[in-house]
């Protein structure tokens, strides 16, 4: 797993070092940097995908994330035209690589570097690796197909556009870890187990993925149980965004091994604020197994899913980490800033920085105040 990360101009970020646990939640107003630390794993992985990192370089713009050029990428008030990263890994494992960002190219040539090549084996580096992005793909009448990302890879696109794909080839196959069962799914298979989850979301959803081999797509469908029976299939387009915008989410959770990283945008997207907490438990419950996960949310339900998780005891205060991006005025100049937040064993925040998951407070206060006593 990712012990520790340090970017050095890098977008919003003039130094600043972050130590991730086994989820790791990033939260903030928008344009803080929450994506920014994202991003800054990803193009490690991609241009690692690219076999550029090793050659002495590294691409801006890939598959996983697209930045521009290297005046986008570096700190606008930069004193070196240099970009940094730097990645530890638990057992001692540790890369620093330097980047050159002078000029307008997006290829960065590398200064210098000091590389265990051990690094290349951990989850960030491999098919262990799930990146889902925050613009997913929503509901299609068809949907793509990849053997080499899904049947080489084990990969469900950043998009998540070969989720369906993925349930058609490795839905009969038992989850990783067993303690990620719903207790109420028909077996440990993929698919049932994914339906089970489903249903806090969307209660007797059944999902049929089906592929179309002729013309090389899947077909997703839906069909709903009832008291009394089981419906017609339906389109995908037809009952809403939440059940295939979740869809590649529960996938990459429940597909994940011990060891595994997720890397997750927004994944309360579409979904109602009951799913949104069984998200958030369920993300908690597999960094209890041994997942990293590191996410950005502008959930408090999310977040309250992760802290009834702990409350609850199906996950540990010790392996939860929340950090709040915000920015802080220095006279003319704004700089970002990051505050971290611990939780206690009862679920408890150490700190409740202003602006972190306090605007429901805060319009409720605004609506108690007497209108007499506002004029």
């Amino acid at each position: 797993m990712i012990d520790e990360i340090t970017l050095t101009n890098f977008k919003c970020f003039q130094s600043q070092t972050f130590a991730p646990r086994e989820f790791t939640l990033l939260a903030g107003l928008n344009g803080m940097g929450k994506s920014s630390l994202i991003q800054s794993l990803l193009l490690l992985r991609q241009s690692h995908q690219q076999g550029l990192i090793k050659a002495g370089g590294i691409s801006l713009n890939g598959d996983l994330v697209h930045l521009g050029t290297a005046r986008d990428a570096l700190y606008d008030g930069a004193e070196e035209e240099i970009i940094a990263f730097a990645v530890a890994f638990k057992g001692g494992k540790r890369a620093e690589w330097n980047f050159s960002a002078e000029g307008s190219d997006d290829m960065l040539e590398q200064l210098t570097a000091d590389v265990d090549p051990r690094v290349f084996n951990q989850n960030l580096f491999t098919s262990a690796c799930h990146y889902l992005q925050a613009e997913r793909l929503g509901p299609r009448t068809s949907f793509q197909v990849s053997d080499h990302q899904v049947r080489r890879h084990r990969q469900l696109g950043p998009k998540g556009e070969y989720a369906a794909h993925f349930l058609s080839v490795h839905g009969r196959d038992p989850i990783p870890l067993k303690s990620l069962a719903h207790p109420e799914a028909k077996s440990e298979a993929l698919t049932d187990q994914v339906e089970a989850w489903t249903a806090n979301v969307s209660p007797g959803a059944r999902i049929h993925a089906t592929a179309l081999e002729q013309i090389d797509l899947v077909n997703l469908r839906y069909s709903f149980v009832t008291d009394r029976a089981v419906s017609n299939e339906f389109r995908a387009t037809n009952v809403g965004f939440g059940l295939t915008y979740t869809l590649p989410i529960l996938i990459a959770i429940l597909t994940s091994e011990r060891g595994g990283l997720l890397l997750l945008e927004n994944p309360e997207a579409h979904l109602h604020p009951k799913g949104q907490v069984e998200i958030g438990r369920l993300l908690a419950r597999a960094a209890q197994a041994g997942v990293q996960v590191i996410m950005e949310t502008h959930s408090d339900h999310i977040l309250n899913g992760m802290r009834i998780a702990v409350h609850e005891g199906e996950a540990s205060a010790d392996k939860v980490r929340l950090y709040y991006f915000t920015r802080k005025a220095e006279g003319d100049v704004s700089r970002a800033e990051v505050i971290r937040v611990e939780v206690d064993d009862d679920g408890r925040l150490d700190q409740w920085p202003d602006g972190f998951f306090d605007q429901w407070d805060k319009a409720l206060g605004a609506l108690l105040w007497p209108k007499t006593a506002a004029e």
